[in-house]
């Protein structure tokens, strides 16, 4: 009997945090085609860096992505919304109007 709509055979759902099986078994795959290929991406990157070493930090970085989890931009607000920071400066340096030369 089919379900009805909105409803699944386990009304708990999958737990929270847990991965699903596919994407599991994918990283797994993923981690493991990385590991056995260290020499070689090494070796490939050095070629890339010869040439062009912004590109090969670029896919570093890119690597990296995959094997260390991005941070979730957080908003830091007050009571209702209101700013933070409203009463705060922030200099860098002289303003290039404003420097002697």
């Amino acid at each position: 009997m089919p379900f009805k709509e909105g409803q699944s055979g386990n009304p708990k759902g999958r737990t929270k945090g847990k991965p699903n099986k596919t994407t599991a078994e994918i990283r797994e795959a993923y981690q493991k085609l990385v590991e056995d290929n260290l020499t070689n991406m090494t070796e490939w990157l050095t070629q890339v860096a010869a040439e062009n070493p912004e590109r090969a930090m670029d896919l570093m970085l890119k690597l990296s992505e995959y094997m260390i989890p991005k941070l979730a931009r957080q908003e830091v607000t007050g009571a209702d919304g209101a700013d933070l920071f409203k009463n705060i400066k922030f200099e860098f340096g002289t303003p290039i109007n404003e420097r002697d030369e």
